[in-house]
C-alpha cells in the first residue's frame, strides 16, 4: 500500500487555534478499544520461544520488548476493534482538512500498519525499540514535530495526563470520570467519547454460562444409583458442578484471549466481548486465573481434583492442537464429557459402572460427531476447503454422518443391556418401567441427527438440547420413569 500523503505540520504557524489545531491521536484504548501490545503478547504466548525472546528483551526496556513482540507477531490492522464513533469523527476532521497525527506507545511497525490501513494520519510517532513513546516521551516527540504549535490530544488513560499537561485541548475517549476530571484541571476538555456499556454482564457473557449445562453430567451417577435422598452426595456433586463451571469458563476466557485474530475473522465469533473490544483484555487476564483457582479449591473439597486436572489438561490440549486433528478431536470431546461423569461419581461416592461408562462413551462420541457434521454442513455448497481451524473437508461429511449415527445406535443398545443388568436384575424382575428409557433415548438421538441433517443444528448439541422443549420432555420423562421404578421396587 502506498504511503499516505504527509502534510508539513511543523510549517503551520503557532498561532493556530480552535478546530485548526492538529489532532494528535492515541492508539491503544482510544482509536482501538484494545491494547495492541497486550494482544501481541497474548498471541505470542502460543509460541513459547517467541514469548521467551520478548520477555528476555525486557532487560533493554519496554521499547525493546515491544519491538520484539512486533517482530514475532503481525497484527492485521483491518481486524482491530476500532472505536467507530471516534473513527467517524476523525474521518470528518480529515475531510475538512485538519492535520492528524498518530502518537502511540505501540511499536512503530504496528502503528505504521494502522496508519497505512486508515490513510488518515499525516505523521506517525511511535516506540522505536529504544524510546518508549508514552507520557513525557510522547509529549516531547509531539512538541518537536509540531515545533511548539498548539494541539489537541485524544487519549483515554491516566498515562495520557503526561501529554494533556502540554496540550491546548483534550478529547477523552473511554476515560474514567477520575481521568476526565484530572484532564480538565490541565487543559480544556473539548469533548468526550463514552465507553461502551459492559462490565459484569460482558464478563459473564465471555464466560459462556450457556455451556455450563454440560456440567449437569456430574449428577448422572447419583441418579443412576437411585441415590436421590443422599444429601451429602448431592452437596459434593454440586461442588463439582460449580468447579467444572469455573474451570470451563476460565479456559474459555483464556482461549478467547489467545484467539483474538482468528475470532475476528469468523463471522459470528467476531462479536465475542474480547474480540470486539467491548471487554478490556486485563479483565480476562485477572478473571481466568481466579476462576481456575476457585474450581481447583472446590474440586479439592469434593475429593475429585485429579479428574478436574485431567479435564483441564485435555481441554487445553484440545484448544491448542487436538481440535485440528481429524477423529482425534471428536474422541477428545467425548472424553471431556466422560470426565464430568467420572468426577461426579468420585465426588458423590457412587463410582461410574462399566455399563454406564460404555453407554456414555458411545453417546458422547455421537454428540461430538454431530458437532463436526453441523460445522461441515455450514460450509458453502460444493466447497472442498477445510473447515476453519479443523482437519476435515466437506467431502468427509458422509463418513462422519455414518460413524455418528452408528455410534448413537450402539449407545442405545448398550443402554438396553445396562438397564437389564443393573436395574431389572436389582428389582428382581425381567421387565421394569425403566425399559421405557431405551426407546426414549433412541428417539432423542434420532431426532438430533434429523435436526442436524436439516441444517438446523446451529449450536453445540448439548446446548441445543438444553434449549429444545422435546429434549426437556424426554429428559423429564426418563427421570420420572426412574423415580417411579424406584418407588415400586421398594
Amino acid at each position: 500500500m502506498d504511503d499516505p500523503i504527509r502534510i508539513p505540520i511543523a510549517a503551520v504557524p503557532a498561532a493556530i487555534a480552535g478546530l485548526e489545531r492538529p489532532l494528535v491521536v492515541d492508539l491503544d484504548g482510544s482509536l482501538v478499544h484494545s491494547d495492541t501490545t497486550l494482544e501481541a503478547f497474548l498471541a505470542a504466548s502460543r509460541s513459547p520461544l517467541a514469548l521467551i525472546r520478548a520477555i528476555w528483551a525486557l532487560r533493554d526496556g519496554r521499547a525493546a520488548f515491544k519491538r520484539q513482540l512486533a517482530a514475532a507477531v503481525t497484527l492485521n490492522p483491518a481486524h482491530l476493534p476500532y472505536n467507530a464513533p471516534l473513527l467517524t469523527y476523525l474521518r470528518a476532521e480529515h475531510a475538512a482538512g485538519r492535520a492528524l497525527v498518530l502518537a502511540t506507545g505501540a511499536d512503530r511497525a504496528t502503528a505504521d500498519a494502522v496508519a497505512d490501513h486508515l490513510r488518515l494520519f499525516d505523521r506517525v510517532l511511535a516506540s522505536d525499540g529504544q524510546t518508549n513513546m508514552t507520557g513525557k516521551n510522547k509529549l516531547a516527540a509531539i512538541s518537536r514535530y509540531l515545533d511548539g504549535a498548539p494541539f489537541t490530544y485524544i487519549g483515554n488513560s491516566g498515562t495520557d495526563l503526561g501529554v494533556w499537561c502540554g496540550a491546548a485541548g483534550a478529547i477523552c475517549v473511554n476515560a474514567r470520570p477520575k481521568v476526565v476530571r484530572a484532564a480538565a484541571m490541565l487543559t480544556t476538555v473539548e469533548r468526550e467519547f463514552s465507553a461502551p456499556p459492559g462490565g459484569a454482564r460482558l464478563l459473564l457473557r465471555a464466560m459462556r454460562p450457556h455451556q455450563w449445562v454440560k456440567n449437569l453430567l456430574v449428577f448422572v451417577p447419583l441418579v443412576a444409583a437411585h441415590a436421590i435422598g443422599d444429601i451429602p452426595g448431592w452437596l459434593a456433586a454440586i461442588a463439582m458442578f460449580v468447579a467444572f463451571c469455573c474451570a470451563a469458563s476460565a479456559i474459555y476466557l483464556a482461549n478467547d484471549l489467545t484467539d483474538l485474530a482468528a475470532d475476528r475473522r469468523h463471522p459470528t465469533k467476531m462479536h465475542r466481548p474480547f474480540a470486539s473490544g467491548v471487554l478490556p483484555l486485563p479483565i480476562g487476564l485477572i478473571a481466568a486465573p481466579l476462576l481456575m483457582l476457585l474450581g481447583i479449591a472446590l474440586s479439592l473439597a469434593a475429593g475429585a481434583f485429579p479428574t478436574l486436572l485431567a479435564y483441564g489438561a485435555l481441554s487445553v490440549g484440545y484448544s491448542l492442537w487436538l481440535k485440528t486433528q481429524p477423529l482425534v478431536d471428536v474422541f477428545a470431546l467425548a472424553a471431556l464429557y466422560g470426565l464430568r461423569l467420572l468426577a461426579g461419581g468420585a465426588a458423590s461416592g457412587y463410582p461410574v459402572s462399566l455399563w454406564l461408562l460404555a453407554f456414555s462413551s458411545f453417546l458422547f462420541l455421537g454428540l461430538a460427531l454431530i458437532k463436526r457434521v453441523a460445522e461441515l454442513m455450514a460450509l458453502p455448497p460444493g466447497a472442498m476447503m477445510r473447515a476453519a481451524g479443523r482437519g476435515y473437508r466437506a467431502g468427509d461429511l458422509p463418513i462422519l454422518q455414518l460413524m455418528g449415527v452408528a455410534s448413537s445406535f450402539v449407545a442405545s443398545m448398550v443402554l438396553a443391556l445396562y438397564v437389564q443388568s443393573e436395574l431389572a436384575s436389582a428389582a428382581g424382575r425381567q421387565l421394569t418401567p425403566s425399559w421405557i428409557i431405551v426407546p426414549a433415548v433412541l428417539f432423542w438421538e434420532c431426532r438430533m441427527w434429523l435436526v442436524t441433517a436439516r441444517g438446523e443444528m446451529h449450536d453445540d448439541p448439548v446446548v441445543y438440547a438444553a434449549r429444545d422443549w422435546v429434549s426437556w420432555f424426554v429428559a423429564i420423562g426418563c427421570f420420572a420413569v426412574l423415580l417411579f421404578d424406584r418407588l415400586i421396587g421398594t
